[in-house]
């Protein structure tokens, strides 16, 4: 899973791998921005900040987005995105290696804090999460909409053919019409609680073995799209969503976690330098799954660069403006 890291041997593999390279790796962010409709009176001139996010597009991009937004306020920054794994960037942040990171509500809760059921109110599963980790040394800044969670979708002629537009429309499916309903999953979540178990489970759904075939995450996309499965796993904010136009299910009894996205910040970091919040809070409130859609497609089916996708970006929006 890209994101998600689970049990002690997982979480000290990767501690040893950060712990061995020593998070000394990073270059400076030398962007030519100065203050659009953040950033104004360069709030964090004088400051030196270190930013940091996991492997995967989605992550590359709001690090970068992150990074150009300090720099647009006055600050040098360091860029240490790209992190392999879930722990690596979120012990970085933690242990002062980093001074900020994107990081998700749900991986926090299940995965660092190490609790076993989400909360369904994505407002209080936050609000869970940043009273935990005070403790920890971080300090968690406002939500965004931004949900990459679990979804089941099917291409266009399927889902004409079969009209299901909740997980609870395929439930009834799959009693109807068993052989209809074809799942393909990454082997991972075929087996978690939170993935395709706990889902037949929550939506009252049995699929027979023979209907659920498991493959890497991106051919997974391709499948789906050509119709081989009928329903494949998918992440709520991938970019092959909107440029394969497939349609996502509803999960209407909220059975998945909420993975928000939020500014996660070193509180001794946040502490010195306050406008950090105040420069993050309008850029966060804009992020959403359309735009995550957006962003994250043109790095992975238009082939663009993570960095350069984040600049067009806050240019786009306003947030920033070329030096």
């Amino acid at each position: 899973m890209r994101r998600r890291v689970t049990g002690p041997v997982a979480a000290f593999a990767l501690l040893v791998v950060v712990s061995g390279c020593g998070l000394t790796s990073g270059s400076p962010m030398v962007d030519d921005v100065r203050p659009g409709s953040v950033g104004k009176g360069r709030p964090l001139k004088g400051a030196k900040l270190t930013v940091t996010s996991k492997e995967f597009t989605e992550q590359l991009v709001l690090g970068a987005i992150m990074g150009i937004a300090f720099q647009a306020a006055g600050a040098e920054v360091l860029d240490r995105t790209g992190i392999q794994g879930s722990i690596g960037s979120r012990e970085a942040v933690k242990n002062g290696d980093a001074d900020a990171g994107y990081e998700y509500t749900g991986t926090a809760w299940i995965t660092y804090l190490g609790n076993s059921d989400p909360i369904a109110d994505p407002q209080k599963q936050w609000e869970a999460v940043r009273d935990a980790d005070r403790k920890n040394g971080l300090t968690w800044l406002a939500p965004s909409k931004l949900n990459n969670t679990y979804a089941l979708a099917m291409n266009r002629a399927n889902y004409k053919k079969y009209g299901t537009k909740t997980l609870s429309d395929v439930a009834a499916l799959a009693k109807k019409d068993p052989k209809a309903v074809t799942v393909c999953v990454e082997s991972e979540f075929a087996n978690r609680a939170d993935g395709l178990p706990g889902m037949e489970k929550a939506y009252g759904m049995r699929l027979p073995s023979g209907n659920i075939t498991q493959m890497d995450t991106g051919i997974i996309y391709t499948q789906v799209r050509k119709g081989s499965c009928t329903y494949g796993e998918v992440f709520t904010t991938d970019g092959r969503i909107k440029s394969m136009n497939l349609a996502v299910m509803a999960d209407d009894k909220k059975f998945f976690p909420n993975y928000n996205v939020a500014p996660s910040i070193n509180s001794k970091a946040l502490k010195k330098y306050p406008a950090i919040a105040e420069v993050l809070a309008p850029i966060t409130k804009r992020l959403d799954n359309d735009v995550a859609q957006e962003l994250n497609a043109k790095v992975d089916v238009d082939g663009e660069d993570p960095h350069a996708v984040a600049l067009d970006w806050m240019k786009a929006e306003g947030f920033v403006k070329e030096g």
